[in-house]
């Protein structure tokens, strides 16, 4: 780099000596004195111009130089990875890397559980109109810690004004169990318009809006302009949260069917039962 530094110093200090030169033979040797001075003028700034374009090609070749080495850093390293097992674990991690990769490209961005539980925390306390959740009946929402905090944003919400619909995917037996009916009652008496969808219900296949259905039971959209969600298979990452108006459009789309086939509940002598079964004891 020094060496082609000196060398491009050196050939400005050329081309200023020839300009001079021919300058100087103009004057002093063909007495025209008007072509001597032009002549120099245009050998300087042809000079200068040539100093600048080579000063931007090397800044140029320096910064695709460095693009290039950072682009193709880990495959460098991956490269230089003699042993065969070695090798074929760092091509795992590398796998890994591209799925994470390729959901950041989509607008996601992946989570942990703790992180994801706070993303969700942080959703629902900027929300102001309506928080939509479709959920499994999960236990640990009063004892969980990070569950806890979560809900406890949703409690804050309803104080606000904020409308929470949660649409709890279940099994029709599960419904009778206590802790089923403990996580239900306590909804349903903080506010919460509860509301269940039995799986065998619901479509198990159908390609919706470019997502399969059975993909996911366990998301939350806030405002229509957030979305968190839990994977359906575990692995390094719990969930992700996008904003991306393309994708959320998506699960607005996949909400609307599981709500389409959802059932409203009521409060029955300290149980929850479907609304539609209140109707038919008062029948």
């Amino acid at each position: 780099m020094k060496l082609s530094k000196k060398i491009q110093h050196m050939a400005v200090f050329i081309e200023f000596l020839a300009g001079s030169g021919l300058a100087i033979f103009f004057h002093l040797v063909l007495h025209n004195p008007e072509a001597a001075y032009s002549i120099f003028g245009i050998g300087l700034l042809l000079s200068l111009a040539t100093y600048l374009l080579r000063e931007d090609l090397d800044n140029t070749r320096c910064q695709l130089t460095s693009q290039y080495n950072q682009a193709h850093e880990i495959t460098f390293a991956v490269a230089q990875i003699n042993d065969p097992e070695c090798q074929v674990k760092a091509q795992e991690i590398l796998s890994g890397i591209k799925r994470t990769i390729l959901l950041l490209q989509q607008g996601y961005m992946p989570l942990d559980e703790t992180e994801y539980y706070l993303e969700g925390a942080k959703c629902t306390d900027i929300s102001l109109q309506r928080l939509k959740a479709v959920d499994p009946l999960t236990v640990g929402w009063h004892t969980r810690g990070a569950l806890m905090n979560f809900y406890q944003s949703n409690l804050r919400a309803l104080e606000r004004g904020v409308a929470i619909t949660r649409i709890f995917v279940i099994n029709r037996e599960e419904m009778a169990e206590p802790e089923a009916q403990r996580i239900l009652l306590a909804q349903y008496r903080d506010g919460i318009d509860v509301r269940v969808a039995f799986r065998g219900e619901l479509p198990l296949a159908n390609d919706i809006s470019g997502r399969d259905t059975n993909s996911s039971f366990d998301f939350g959209i806030y405002d229509d302009h957030m979305v968190t969600e839990v994977f359906p298979q575990s692995g390094k990452y719990y969930g992700r949260k996008t904003a991306t108006a393309a994708e959320v459009e998506k699960y607005v789309r996949l909400y609307e069917i599981i709500d389409h086939n959802a059932h409203a509940v009521t409060l029955e002598d300290e149980r929850i039962i479907l609304a539609s079964e209140a109707l038919k004891l008062a029948a």
